[in-house]
């Protein structure tokens, strides 16, 4: 599917370039919005503008949403009054505010002076709502109906105010206040019996929100639980003011996944794709974690000077270290990245750190003998017999296995036990993923290592 896709791309790029104009235009207005959108990543500045005056009215409008923000910016400034407005007219209020969030100071004037009072007033409501809470990504643009209606009547509501709303199919029943007492699909009301029933009859009142403060990424869950199309949103009183759509949601989702996966590779999250971040963005991202490590790893450093006795006196042990380090590391990384996972889709509470250590524990001592047995037989074959290394005596194989045993036990605790913690302490729980807990195992296991060395070998 991409490949062919890659094709039909060229051959449009081709097209412009060839200035083909009228079929250009004919192809382009098949085609859905966000593959429109990705063309415009592959134009130079000049064709910009021109590709899009190419579009109808309503198909501009949607291509004009998914662009990224450059292009968007790049058009805003080269529309007219008047194209800017047909513009904004098009766009739902969530988009508009979207949009407004990410445009500099200059174009966002402009943005505003010619949306209409009533699409100004609610991106406005919508920008004063904190960052990242539901209010934030909310959309205005619902339909509302009455529980006195009859389904005749609110049919002819949804044919008259629909055609503006970002969706129809769920409805919402609202008091005079805005008070929110239930909900209506539009299959409810085409398949009602009677034309003359009032809705408060046929609406569903075990009613499932959020209120406008509620985190973005609670709502991202609730959609992905309850398998919504939309969720509606009230303020501290009740009252609607809003719903998250689908598709804000899945914008929500792929946030959060990529912020984790930021964070869990020892990155600050990014506000820009990794294709329009310049050298100086991605510097600024990860030097302040590798600044980190690298101060926290001089514990290891200390630790192997304190000890320099004992490596001196048996130098095979030093060949183990990067073993014992990385497999500790590696062994703490699966737990932390499991239990992330299983906070992160709610499944975890703090209150299940016992259940979870028990578990670890259990899984922990069973990793931790197989791998102690295979690495004891590798180095009595390999690096004894094999090799011949004199340095490897029965006790030097025995002191290796079993510190490999006891880092996969301590950890698999810690990256079990970390993420719950700094939960239980507001962090994200991403903080404590596989940089951190490696640095910290790493330190264990070469204190657990030197301690058995000093103890079987008499260092």
């Amino acid at each position: 599917m991409a490949e062919r896709f890659e094709i039909v791309e060229k051959a449009l790029l081709a097209m412009l370039e060839d200035k083909k104009y009228a079929t250009l235009r004919d192809i382009l207005v098949t085609m859905n919005p966000s593959d429109v959108a990705g063309l415009f990543g592959g134009l130079e500045e000049k064709q910009i503008p021109l590709m899009f005056r190419l579009l109808p009215k309503e198909q501009a409008a949607e291509t004009f949403v998914e662009m990224e923000p450059e292009a968007q910016e790049l058009l805003i400034q080269g529309f007219s009054d008047n194209e800017l407005k047909e513009v904004l007219d098009e766009l739902y209020v969530d988009d508009a505010a979207d949009l407004v969030e990410e445009m500099p100071a200059n174009v966002v004037k402009r943005i505003l002076k010619h949306a209409d009072p009533e699409m100004r007033s609610s991106i406005n409501q919508i920008l004063r709502y904190p960052e990242n809470s539901a209010g934030s990504i909310m959309t205005t643009e619902y339909v509302s109906l009455r529980p006195h209606m009859t389904v005749g009547e609110a049919i002819l509501r949804i044919r008259r105010q629909g055609i503006d709303k970002e969706t129809i199919y769920t409805c919402y029943v609202t008091e005079k206040d805005r008070t929110l007492t239930g909900i209506v699909t539009v299959k409810d009301l085409l398949l009602a019996e009677d034309d003359e029933a009032p809705i408060e009859d046929i609406m569903l009142t075990n009613l499932i929100y959020v209120t406008t403060q509620t985190d973005q990424e609670e709502v991202a869950r609730m959609f992905s639980k309850y398998n919504f199309l939309a969720l509606p949103v009230v303020d501290g009183e009740n009252r609607m003011v809003g719903i998250v759509t689908f598709d804000d949601a899945m914008d929500v989702m792929e946030e959060e996944a990529t912020e984790d996966i930021e964070i869990m590779g020892g990155m600050m999250p990014s506000e820009k794709p990794y294709i329009r971040s310049s050298p100086i963005d991605l510097f600024k991202n990860r030097i302040p974690w590798l600044l980190l490590l690298m101060v926290s790893a001089t514990f290891t450093g200390l630790i192997i000077t304190s000890f320099e006795d004992a490596l001196a006196a048996q130098v095979a042990l030093t060949a183990f270290i990067p073993m014992l380090m990385d497999t500790g590391g590696n062994s703490g990384s699966q737990s932390s990245v499991t239990v992330i996972r299983a906070l992160s889709l709610d499944e975890l509470k703090f209150r299940d750190l016992g259940m979870v250590l028990w578990k670890e524990i259990r899984t922990s001592l069973l990793c931790g003998v197989v791998l102690a047995v295979c690495c004891f037989v590798k180095i009595w074959l390999v690096d004894f017999l094999l090799l011949g290394n004199p340095a490897i005596t029965l006790r030097v194989d025995l002191v290796v296995c079993m510190t490999l045993a006891i880092t996969v036990v301590i950890a698999k605790m810690v990256g079990c036990t970390l993420p719950l913690v700094a939960k239980r302490l507001g962090f994200d729980p991403a903080v404590m993923a596989s940089p951190f807990i490696t640095t910290i195992v790493d330190a264990l296991s070469l204190l657990v290592y030197f301690m058995f060395a000093k103890l079987f070998l008499h260092l």
